[in-house]
């Protein structure tokens, strides 16, 4: 007895003719190698449907396409091939593909002075496509660091200095009083707040590089704020912290300014979009700053709209 022939249901004609941007799959698990470290990752994979008398679109061979990415480093190059073979598998369907991939990555931190270290944990997601043989891949990831309020820190100078006068007026003071006085719980009467902020960047990478450069883009951004939070630390380390905190005081529009002429000078990067939030400590809401730049505009060059 002859076997079957199994039916293929997405080769109908749809039922009614419309083109479809994006059919696919989201939430895919899949393991991805960045930095040599493997990470668990959820993908969106998708294509354009732009036969629109077609059905629908072959799922399992965007699913079978991204087995490539388990053992291989994820790079700019191995999207791209991934990519095209979305497409190869839907000639006569598909003109667009599309991949989303969302990790966590995992970098070891050292503490600012003693020989300590941790791990800290970043979100990321990859975003590739491959639209009318153009290949785009955005980078999105968070950095969390500290934030001090500078009217705060000038209001608590102000209340130092006041308890000062208060303490030592019309007095003639040795060093060893002012210091002693300094260090005394009387004497520091207010402190500045600070809060835990974000920084949230989205970067437009060029395309024909080697690698992804996001621990470039975190180094990058933590090393403009000067505040990143830590991992492990002694009391030495928590004074550094503080120390770094009292010499970048930062507004929410502080912050922007520095990611974005840092984040400006990166060559991997054609354009960025980047928002900070600071988590207010005195109010119930948050303090928010956006910024953006593209490398083409910036040389005032005609930008194609996406």
């Amino acid at each position: 007895m002859n076997a079957l022939t199994l039916p293929d249901i997405a080769t109908q004609a749809a039922h009614q003719t419309l083109p479809l941007d994006w059919v696919g799959m989201r939430g895919i698990a899949i393991p991805v190698v960045l930095n040599g470290q493997q990470c668990s990752a959820k993908a969106d994979a998708g294509v354009s449907l732009d036969d629109g008398d077609a059905r629908g679109i072959h799922m399992s061979r965007l699913y079978l396409a991204l087995e490539s990415l388990e053992q291989q480093e994820l790079t700019p190059a191995r999207l791209s091939q991934v990519l095209q073979c979305f497409l190869r598998s839907h000639e006569g369907l598909s003109n667009s593909a599309y991949l989303n991939i969302h990790f966590e990555l995992l970098l070891k931190r050292p503490a600012l002075i003693t020989q300590l270290s941790g791990w800290r944990s970043y979100p990321v997601s990859v975003q590739a496509r491959l639209e009318n043989g153009m290949f785009h891949v955005e980078l999105n990831v968070e950095v969390i660091y500290s934030s001090t309020c500078p009217c705060s820190a000038a209001l608590s100078r102000q209340l130092i200095q006041q308890q000062f006068m208060n303490d030592f007026a019309n007095r003639t003071l040795r060093h060893t009083e002012v210091l002693m006085w300094l260090g005394g719980a009387n004497g520091i009467v207010a402190t500045p707040h600070s809060q835990r902020s974000s920084a949230q960047l989205q970067a437009r990478i060029i395309p024909n590089g080697w690698e992804l450069p996001l621990v470039k883009i975190i180094d990058v951004a933590e090393a403009a704020l000067g505040t990143a939070v830590q991992t492990a630390v002694k009391r030495a380390d928590e004074q550094a912290f503080a120390l770094a905190n009292g010499q970048n005081l930062m507004f929410c529009e502080d912050a922007a300014r520095r990611l974005h002429f840092a984040l400006k000078h990166c060559d991997e990067i054609d354009g960025f979009q980047l928002r900070v939030v600071h988590a207010e400590s005195l109010h119930a809401h948050d303090a928010v700053a956006q910024s953006e730049w593209n490398r083409d505009q910036a040389r005032g060059l005609t930008v194609p709209q996406s």
